[in-house]
C-alpha cells in the first residue's frame, strides 16, 4: 500500500487547501444557499480559521488533524461512499463489521498521510473556482477549482459532490487529472485479491500505526 502515499497526500492536501482557501472565490458563486458552492463557502471559513489559530494543526499534529477532520470536515464528506466506491464489488462481500473497519482505517490513512501538509498553507495561497455547469435539479455535480501557490504551477482540483438528505457532500476529488476513487480502486482490488478484505484492513491499520511512531 506504500504506492498510495503520494496520491493520498495530494488528495488530502487538495481537500484541506481547497476547503480552507476557496472562500474568496466561492463567495461570488454561492448565491444560492443550498448550492454545492455554498457548502464550500461555509466549510472554508471554519477550516481556515482553525488552521490559522491552532499551532498544533499548522505543525501537522496527526491527532489534532484527525480532530479537525471530525469536527469541521467529516460532516460534509461522505467517507463511507468514498470507501465503498474504492472497494468496488468487494464492498458487497464485506461484512458490516469489515465495512466499518475499512472506512475507519481508510479515512485515517488519508488524514495521517497528509499530516504535515497544513504547513504549506501560506497567506499568498489562493483557490479560484472555475465555471461549473450542471442542471439546476442535479444531485451529483463536479465543482472545479484551481489552487494557486506562491511557488509552483497551479493545481487543478475538482470535487465530486452528491446531494443527500442532509445536504451536499463531497465524495471524490480529482487532483492533476486523477480521481481519488479510481486510483485507490486499483490498489484495493489487488490487495483484496491477494489477501482478502481483512488483509486490506490489516495493511491500512499497519500503515496508520507507522504514523504514531
Amino acid at each position: 500500500m506504500t504506492a498510495a502515499a503520494p496520491r493520498g497526500f495530494a488528495w488530502l492536501a487538495a481537500l484541506f487547501l481547497g476547503l480552507a482557501l476557496a472562500l474568496a472565490g466561492a463567495r461570488a458563486h454561492a448565491q444560492n444557499p443550498g448550492s454545492p458552492e455554498a457548502l464550500v463557502q461555509k466549510v472554508t471559513g471554519e477550516v481556515l480559521a482553525a488552521i490559522k489559530s491552532d499551532p498544533s494543526v499548522q505543525s501537522g499534529n496527526p491527532q489534532r488533524l484527525l480532530q479537525l477532520v471530525d469536527e469541521k470536515i467529516l460532516p460534509y464528506v461522505d467517507f463511507e461512499k468514498t470507501t465503498r466506491l474504492a472497494a468496488g464489488r468487494y464492498w458487497r462481500q464485506a461484512t458490516p463489521d469489515q465495512q466499518k473497519a475499512l472506512v475507519k482505517e481508510f479515512r485515517t490513512t488519508l488524514v495521517r498521510t497528509y499530516s504535515g501538509a497544513v504547513s504549506s498553507v501560506k497567506q499568498q495561497t489562493a483557490v479560484e473556482l472555475r465555471p461549473s455547469h450542471y442542471p439546476a435539479d442535479a444531485t451529483d455535480v463536479v465543482v472545479k477549482t484551481v489552487i494557486k501557490q506562491p511557488a509552483g504551477d497551479p493545481i487543478p482540483v475538482d470535487y465530486r459532490m452528491e446531494k443527500e438528505s442532509q445536504g451536499w457532500k463531497i465524495y471524490d476529488v480529482n487532483v492533476l487529472g486523477v480521481w481519488l476513487i479510481e486510483n485507490y480502486r486499483n490498489q484495493f482490488s489487488q490487495q483484496i485479491s491477494q489477501n482478502g478484505i481483512d488483509g486490506l484492513i490489516k495493511s491500512l491499520a499497519e500503515r496508520n500505526r507507522q504514523f504514531e511512531r
